[in-house]
């Protein structure tokens, strides 16, 4: 197996976000597509990483492989590679390769670890609002509702998404409306509302640093799933259990 990547920033800047949430993860590596699907130790938050073998300028994989690295160390090796960097990856007697080609050549090997967790396999949801946006508009809605509270509630209705948080002595709502930019589709006409936590999603908002856009999907106390995607370079998505209230 041998891949190589002519734009590393894509699964540079995708690990150093998913190794926030996860610290090992096993990458499947299929002829058409490298992939990974893990949840945090919590069982709060999953991760869906793809990139498709059209981002790769060499893409040797003759059968499936499935490769269980730890996260931070390979972070380590990526922030290493220079944006005019060619990042190449070779599996190999228990260890994986990776050579950043510039100026110089530089080689790192990592091991292959074992792990015990059963796979994780994407469920199937089914939501009732998808809000197609400017990742930075979630972004700063989120450091907005960070100064506030633990958790925020994401609220929509036709035409209308609200984001909302208390504090003991504080709040703080972000209304966003549908313009050009923003589409908002709600397939109910009562007020959709559920409630996560605040931590979690300050992580998973590091996904605009690969996509300009991003799309919300959730249901009233119902997982959120957030998606960043890249056109044939990258997707990274992120589901996220929701905070139930005891009434």
């Amino acid at each position: 197996m041998k891949l190589s990547l002519a734009e590393p920033k894509y699964l540079k800047d995708s690990i150093s976000i998913i190794s926030e949430l996860v610290s090992e993860a096993r990458f499947k590596i299929k002829p058409d597509v490298l992939e990974l699907t893990a949840m945090d130790p919590a069982n709060v938050a999953m991760v869906i990483f793809k990139i498709p073998s059209s981002s790769f300028v060499e893409y040797d994989v003759k059968k499936e492989e499935d490769m269980a690295i730890n996260l931070s160390n390979l972070k380590q090796v990526l922030k290493r590679a220079k944006p005019t960097d060619t990042l190449s990856l070779e599996l190999g007697e228990g260890r994986l390769k990776i050579l950043l080609k510039g100026a110089t050549t530089r080689t790192f090997s990592l091991p292959i670890i074992d792990l015990d967790e059963r796979e994780q396999r994407e469920p199937e949801l089914d939501f009732s609002v998808t809000i197609d946006a400017n990742s930075t508009l979630l972004n700063e809605a989120i450091e907005d509702v960070d100064i506030v509270g633990e958790s925020v509630s994401f609220i929509a209705e036709p035409s209308k998404f609200i984001v909302q948080a208390e504090g003991e002595l504080s709040n703080a709502m972000i209304e966003i409306k549908e313009d050009d930019n923003t589409k908002i589709s709600v397939d109910t006409k009562e007020k959709v509302k559920s409630k996560y936590s605040i931590e979690y999603l300050k992580k998973m908002i590091n996904g605009s640093k690969i996509a300009d856009k991003v799309k919300i999907h959730f249901k009233k106390d119902y997982p959120l799933k957030i998606d960043y995607k890249e056109i044939n370079k990258v997707s990274l998505s992120f589901i996220l259990a929701p905070r139930v209230e005891n009434e």
